[in-house]
């Protein structure tokens, strides 16, 4: 006697099946089965229509089925001041341009205007969680919930008063709060962001490295983005920031240590010994000149190299698509060397890496039984996806995020056929407008 089918909430069927783990495999004419917003299997699709009896089934016959992107460091509320100071270097562009707009317009309105853009920009891009880092964490939490978006929501600390605290006791406060508001979210966890160890204090960095290790949540800061900021470090310190978070016992496994443009070999010895991951930026890096990541070098040395946009006050986009491209493109060009940081790579460190980096690697990041089904469709049958002989070097040499047509967060369909669910764009645009009126004007004032 036969056994009837499975119920089962989903059944994707598609013409490839890029799990990222195991590397660099994919697979032909595969069904990824979804069962209350976990991966309960993956099979040949003959085999998941043989036993699964599926609430939707959702045919993917032109398509790669790859985990969702995960942008590993941005700052989603600054999608409003894109493109607001461009062609300028990095603390020209900070101190006299962006510092100065954001303390006109930060509030609660601000964030959660720029988060909603933000979400809908990400989703139509394949992206599906973001390790976040701004001000107002409750606010842009709140947004990720009500929109159903996975996001680690950084917890800002920083020696100088904002609109969102004006002492340190007060940073640490108002991030406990927020953490703890946050405990048994489905899609939302936390991280300390610190912004840089020249905006950070010795005593402020010893707080935050015990009350981590407390919480268990990782660390998430600027460091090394630029000669310049190494420089005046030495001339300040007498030591390069990376020694300096050594010393205060910042560089460990929680460390997610975004851009690492100035590295010396004994550094990245450091990293990769520390367990300590790496968020490439390479875009934003090109734009303010900030310099080059050595990520072959990195992922040479075994440590954990992830990629992320920035914001789009700095890069001007969140496309996980083409930060891909140029990631690979320009660790080719920096390690001289045409073999480096090859597209299978490129997609594990859109993917899996940034996952294990915000300490998400056993819920999503790869599309392996036991995950949630944070699950993108690309479609590769587009003019420029033609012919197709390798279907991860089309994802990321020749593939856009217009060919990005299904989204699933957590079992949960945010993209349908290229459209979004349950998203009012017109709002959304008509917001962004609102506030490219106020913007201007206070910059031109």
């Amino acid at each position: 006697m036969t056994a009837s089918p499975t119920d089962i909430d989903l059944l994707l069927e598609a013409r490839w099946v890029v799990p990222v783990e195991p590397h660099a495999v994919v697979l032909d004419e595969h069904a990824v089965a979804v069962h209350r917003g976990e991966i309960v299997a993956i099979l040949p699709i003959a085999e998941a229509r043989a036993l699964y009896a599926p609430r939707e089934r959702v045919e993917l016959p032109e398509h790669a089925l790859i985990p969702g992107l995960i942008n590993a460091h941005t700052h989603n509320p600054m999608t409003l001041l894109r493109g607001l100071a461009d062609d300028l270097p990095l603390m020209t562009w900070l101190r006299e341009h962006i510092w100065p707009a954001e303390g006109r317009v930060m509030g609660p309105d601000f964030i959660r205007d720029g988060v909603e853009l933000a979400v809908a920009e990400m989703i139509r891009g394949g992206t599906t969680c973001a390790n976040e880092n701004y001000f107002f964490p409750d606010v842009i939490a709140a947004t990720y919930r009500a929109m159903g978006f996975r996001a680690v929501i950084g917890l800002p600390v920083i020696d100088f008063p904002t609109a969102w605290a004006k002492t340190s006791d007060e940073y640490f406060s108002r991030a406990l709060e927020v953490h703890d508001s946050l405990r048994g979210e489905p899609l939302l966890t936390t991280a300390f962001v610190p912004h840089a160890p020249y905006t950070v204090s010795d005593e402020n960095f010893e707080r935050i490295r015990v009350l981590a290790d407390q919480l268990d949540i990782p660390i998430h800061l600027h460091t090394h983005e630029t000669a310049h900021e190494v420089e005046e470090a030495v001339e300040k310190d007498g030591i390069r920031p990376f020694q300096r978070l050594q010393k205060l016992g910042i560089v460990n496994d929680r460390l997610v240590a975004v851009h690492m443009t100035q590295l010396t070999d004994a550094e990245i010895a450091a990293c990769a010994k520390a367990g300590v991951s790496v968020v490439h930026c390479p875009e934003s890096n090109l734009k303010l000149a900030s310099g080059f990541c050595p990520a072959e070098k990195l992922r040479a040395a075994g440590v954990n190299v992830c990629i992320g946009t920035d914001g789009c006050a700095s890069n001007n986009d969140l496309d996980m698509f083409g930060e891909m491209r140029t990631a690979a493109l320009l660790a080719k060009a920096v390690a001289g060397d045409a073999a480096a940081f090859d597209a299978a790579y490129a997609l594990r460190a859109a993917t899996l890496n940034g996952a294990r980096a915000i300490g998400l690697g056993e819920r999503v990041g790869s599309i392996e039984v036991g995950k949630r089904a944070d699950l993108v469709a690309v479609r590769l049958d587009a003019l420029e996806t033609q012919p197709l002989y390798h279907v991860a070097s089309q994802l990321v040499y020749a593939t856009g995020r217009h060919q990005v047509s299904d989204v699933w967060i957590d079992g949960r369909r945010k993209l349908a056929d290229g459209d979004l669910v349950d998203i009012d764009t017109a709002a959304i645009r008509a917001k962004a407008r609102a506030w490219r009126e106020r913007i201007a004007a206070g910059d031109a004032a």
